[in-house]
């Protein structure tokens, strides 16, 4: 049910993005959903990806500092209150959001999101339990 997201260090000066994207482009790898947080100095780049083992090795090679995280990618219902009724379910289950972002693919009636939760095993549990569907990484890298 997890999902792996490459999450990339990058300086913030001009071009440094499209390096990456030169990267993965020429390694033949699609980019499915991403997310850019940045300081003054420097970036974090999160990446969901068709293939990310292949995706670190051509980052790393071309000298960018990557991580991977598990995620978990949540179909939402695409309805006012549909976001607050999952995180309203994580709260009492005492779960933390560490971050999310919404992936582009439309599933039915819902949205999806990018979920980084502080504990993911147990986050994962309570979604299944309360019928949240959630999008396995495998179907996630090839839609």
């Amino acid at each position: 049910m997890k999902a792996e997201q490459i999450s990339i260090f990058l300086e913030n000066r001009s071009g440094r993005l499209e390096e990456v994207t030169r990267v993965l482009a020429e390694a033949g790898i699609s980019i499915r959903a991403l997310s850019l947080a940045d300081t003054s100095d420097f970036g974090i780049l999160r990446l969901i990806v068709s293939d990310h083992e292949k995706a670190k090795v051509a980052l790393k090679e071309n000298g960018f500092t990557v991580g991977r995280n598990a995620v978990v990618a949540v179909e939402v219902p695409d309805a006012p209150g549909g976001l607050h009724s999952i995180l309203k379910l994580l709260c009492a289950g005492g779960i933390n959001v560490e971050y999310m972002y919404a992936f582009v693919h439309q599933c039915e009636k819902s949205a999806v999101i990018i979920v980084r939760f502080d504990r993911t095993d147990q986050a994962i549990e309570l979604l299944q339990k309360n019928n949240i569907p959630i999008i396995p990484g495998e179907k996630l890298y090839s839609i």
